[in-house]
C-alpha cells in the first residue's frame, strides 16, 4: 500500500488533472480560431462570443461548485467535471454551427469552472501547511502543461493535415484533414477519460468527511498521508475549528476579520485576470501571425511560450513556499507590468519579431512563476473549512468574470485601437494591482488552514494584514 508523501504526490496530480485540461480547454481553441473564422466567416463580435463562451460556462461552473462541492464532497465535483470535458470535446469535434459549437464551448466551460474552483481546494486540504504552497502550485503546473500540450498538439495536427492534404475521403480525413480545427477541439477527450479513471482511486478530501462527522474515514486518509500520530493531532485541530465556525453559511464571509478574506478573495483573481493572461493564451498563434510570422511559425512560437510557462512554474513550486506568497504576487504584478508595456510598444511601433517574441517570453516567464501559481494558492487557503468550498466558488467565479471581460473585449479593443494600444492598457491596469497586494494581502505561509482563520477572527479585523513569519 502506498503512504506518506508518495501517496499524497499521487493524489495531488490526479487533482491536478483538472487543471490540466483547464489548461488544454483553454489554449485548444487557439490553434483553430484562424479555421472558424474563414469557414464560419465569423465577425469580430462572433469570434470573442465563441472563445468567452467557454468562459461562461466557468462562471456557471464556478458558481454551481461551491454549493456541490460543500454538499456533496470534492471528488463528486471532480468526477462530473471529467465527464463534462468529454461530452464537450466531442460535441466541439462534430459541431455544425457557430452555435452549436458556443453550446459544448460553454459544457466544457462547465468542466472547467467545476476543476478550477475544486482541484486547488482539494489539494490545499490534504497538504500540510510546510508543502502546502508547493503541492497547491502543481495545480498550475498541470494548467501550463496542458496549454503546451493543446499547442504541440495543434502544431502536430496541423503538420499532418499539410502533409496529408487532397482528394481524399473519409471520417480521419475529414477530422484530420480536411477540417482539422475539428480533431483539434477533439483531442481534449484523451485527457479527459484518463482524468476520469484515475479519479477513481482517489480519496475525498478529509477536512470534508469531518465536517459531514465521518471522522473514522478522515482518520483513515490522514494516516495514510502523515503517520497515527500527526493524524489525531490534525483531527482534533480541524475538530476545534469547525466547532467554532458553526453551521456555515454564506452570512460567514461579512463576519468582521472574515470580510478581508471576502475582499481579496475576489479582488485577486479578478485583477490576475487583467493582465491579460487568457487573450494571450487563446489568441497567441493569431497575434504572432498579425506581427508577421507564417501560420507554422506563429504556432511554434505559441508553442515556446507554452514550454516557458511550464518550466518557470516550477520555480513558484520551489520557492512559494521558502518566499512566501506576498513578495512573489507584488514582484510579478510588477514584472507583468513591464512586460505588457513593452509589448504593447513594440507591436505600436513595428519592433521586429525577434524582440516580440521576447517580450512575450518574459511576460509569460513572470507570469508562470509569481502570479498563475500565487493567486490559486492564497485563495485556497484564507477561507474557514465549513464555507471553504461556496467561498471558493466566489473567488473563483470571480476570476472567470475577469476573463470573460477580457477575451470578449479584446476583438473589439484589437480592431479599434489596435494591439499595441490594447497591452499597454493591460500594463497600465497592474499598477493599482501592486499597491492593493501591498496593503491587503496577509503572508500565510507555515499556517495550517486552522490557523490561518483564527488570525482572521481574532486579532486581524482591518484590511491591513501583516502576520509574523515563521
Amino acid at each position: 500500500m502506498i503512504k506518506g508523501k508518495l501517496y499524497l504526490t499521487l493524489i495531488c496530480a490526479t487533482a491536478g488533472m483538472g487543471g490540466f485540461l483547464f489548461g488544454f480547454d483553454t489554449a485548444v481553441i487557439s490553434g483553430a480560431v484562424n479555421f472558424l473564422r474563414t469557414q464560419f466567416r465569423l465577425s469580430p463580435g462572433m469570434e470573442g462570443w465563441i472563445m468567452s463562451s467557454a468562459l461562461l460556462g466557468c462562471v456557471a461552473g464556478a458558481a454551481i461548485a461551491g454549493y456541490g462541492s460543500d454538499r456533496y464532497g470534492r471528488k463528486k465535483i471532480l468526477l462530473a467535471s471529467a465527464l463534462l470535458f468529454i461530452v464537450s470535446a466531442l460535441g466541439c469535434m462534430v459541431a455544425g454551427s457557430p452555435s452549436m459549437l458556443v453550446v459544448f464551448r460553454i459544457v466544457g466551460g462547465l468542466g472547467v469552472g467545476f476543476a478550477a474552483m475544486v482541484a486547488p481546494m482539494f489539494i490545499a486540504e490534504l497538504a500540510p501547511a510546510h508543502l502546502r504552497g508547493r503541492l497547491v502550485s502543481i495545480y498550475q503546473l498541470a494548467i501550463t502543461l496542458g496549454i503546451l500540450c493543446s499547442y504541440l498538439s495543434n502544431a502536430t495536427l496541423l503538420d499532418f493535415a499539410s502533409a496529408h492534404g487532397g482528394a481524399r475521403e473519409g471520417l480521419l480525413h475529414f477530422y484530420l484533414v480536411e477540417e482539422v480545427w475539428r480533431g483539434m477541439l477533439g483531442s481534449n477527450a484523451i485527457p479527459a477519460v484518463l482524468f476520469l479513471l484515475l479519479l477513481l482511486f482517489v480519496p475525498e478530501s478529509p477536512r470534508w468527511l469531518l465536517k459531514e462527522g465521518r471522522q473514522e474515514r478522515a482518520y483513515k486518509i490522514l494516516s495514510r498521508i502523515s503517520g497515527p500520530q500527526k493524524a489525531t493531532a490534525e483531527i482534533d485541530g480541524i475538530s476545534i475549528a469547525l466547532a467554532e465556525e458553526g453551521k456555515g453559511s454564506f452570512r460567514q464571509l461579512l463576519a468582521p476579520g472574515i470580510r478581508a478574506a471576502l475582499v481579496i478573495g475576489l479582488a485577486l483573481p479578478f485583477l490576475s485576470q487583467l493582465t491579460g493572461i487568457t487573450t494571450v493564451m487563446y489568441y497567441a498563434p493569431a497575434i504572432f501571425e498579425h506581427a508577421g510570422f507564417k501560420s507554422g511559425s506563429a504556432m511554434g512560437s505559441a508553442s515556446v511560450i507554452g514550454f516557458f510557462n511550464m518550466i518557470f512554474t516550477f520555480v513558484a513550486i520551489w520557492k512559494i513556499d521558502h518566499w512566501g506568497r506576498k513578495p512573489l504576487l507584488i514582484w510579478g504584478f510588477t514584472g507583468l507590468s513591464i512586460a505588457l508595456l513593452s509589448i504593447g510598444l513594440l507591436f505600436y511601433s513595428g519592433g521586429g519579431q525577434q524582440f516580440l517574441l521576447g517580450a512575450f517570453v518574459f511576460y509569460i516567464v513572470v507570469f508562470a512563476a509569481t502570479i498563475g501559481p500565487g493567486v490559486w494558492v492564497v485563495i485556497s487557503e484564507i477561507y474557514p473549512t465549513k464555507i471553504r468550498g461556496r467561498a471558493m466558488s466566489i473567488a473563483t467565479l470571480s476570476l472567470f468574470l475577469g476573463s470573460t471581460s477580457v477575451t470578449q473585449t479584446y476583438p473589439l479593443l484589437r480592431e479599434g485601437l489596435g494591439i499595441g494600444v490594447t497591452f499597454v492598457l493591460y500594463g497600465l491596469a497592474m499598477v493599482p494591482t501592486i499597491f492593493f497586494v501591498r496593503k491587503a494581502v496577509p503572508e500565510t505561509k507555515g499556517r495550517t488552514l486552522e490557523e490561518i482563520e483564527r488570525q482572521w477572527t481574532t486579532k486581524n479585523r482591518k484590511m491591513k494584514i501583516e502576520w509574523p513569519r515563521k
